[in-house]
């Protein structure tokens, strides 16, 4: 997904204009951290591929609800390597967030993510008003309750969560959230997009369970062993590794079958293969070779 310069141009521009003023020397580093260097801005990515298919003729727009979803992104991140969710220690190959700087300005970054990511949305959507009250709904219910990335983290305090729900929520809701709001920024219908975001973020979900069982610390660049750790919903424990790599390979399958018509549908299909290829651990990869 060629759309690397957008998307970082965006992020450093939204974060430039939040530490323009007197912010606390440790938050604004902390946001700094929590931001860049990013990891594959895969979502964001998603979004103005989504966006490009649509005619994209409202770039800045597309750009803003990029960074937004990056944003949001990067905020779940922080959150989620807490103390009180995952303890993790490494995000990115890096020191998580609270690692870094403590988890007081560790929560309060990931806060004042959230919040930039819609004001940037909400700044640029004055030259599309039309579009943007369903822009921003659509980037909210990836993130709140009661199926966003909120309701994902909610479900792993419950006893016996459903699987499907928690990886919906957790990881799928974000992904659907970029296809959807590609279509909007571009002035498209978001309705036929949803099944592209839900079965790759999906696909997503079920590549992490397996990295977290499977790849070192070096090659996932987070802690591992998690899930196992912490008895979260898992589809390597659930489905067995080998049941978690068919059922990848069936959602990647759905994935790119899902994507509508329109004159970039090809090549979307093949940027959602190319980017499904990067998601199986070396370890799986070498086996099935």
């Amino acid at each position: 997904m060629a759309f690397t310069a957008r998307i970082e141009t965006a992020l450093r521009a939204s974060l430039d204009e939040a530490l323009a003023g007197p912010v606390p020397p440790l938050l604004a580093a902390a946001l700094e951290y929590a931001v860049f260097p990013g990891g594959a801005r895969v979502r964001p990515s998603l979004l103005l591929a989504v966006a490009a298919a649509c005619g994209d003729d409202a770039p800045a727009l597309a750009d803003a609800a990029a960074c937004a979803v990056e944003l949001l992104h990067c905020a779940s991140l922080a959150h989620d390597d807490l103390p009180c969710f995952d303890d993790a220690d490494l995000r990115r190959g890096l020191p998580s967030v609270h690692r870094q700087f403590g988890v007081p300005t560790a929560l309060l970054a990931g806060d004042a993510l959230i919040v930039l990511a819609f004001e940037t949305i909400a700044k640029a959507g004055a030259e599309r008003p039309l579009r943007l009250p369903a822009l921003l709904g659509a980037v909210a219910r990836g993130v709140g309750a009661p199926a966003g990335i909120v309701a994902g983290q909610a479900w792993e305090q419950e006893p016996t969560p459903s699987l499907q729900a928690y990886h919906s929520a957790k990881t799928g809701a974000l992904f659907m959230a970029s296809t959807m709001a590609g279509a909007i920024a571009a002035g498209a219908d978001p309705g036929p997009w949803r099944a592209l975001g839900d079965r790759l973020g999906a696909a997503y979900q079920v590549a992490d369970d397996l990295l977290d069982a499977m790849a070192s610390e070096e090659e996932s660049g987070k802690s591992a062993g998690r899930d196992v750790a912490l008895s979260r919903p898992s589809a390597a424990r659930e489905l067995g590794l080998q049941g978690a790599a068919d059922r990848l390979d069936a959602l990647v399958a759905e994935a790119a079958a899902s994507v509508p018509a329109c004159p970039g549908a090809k090549a979307l299909r093949e940027i959602v293969r190319m980017q499904a290829a990067r998601l199986v651990p070396k370890q799986l990869a070498r086996n099935a070779a």
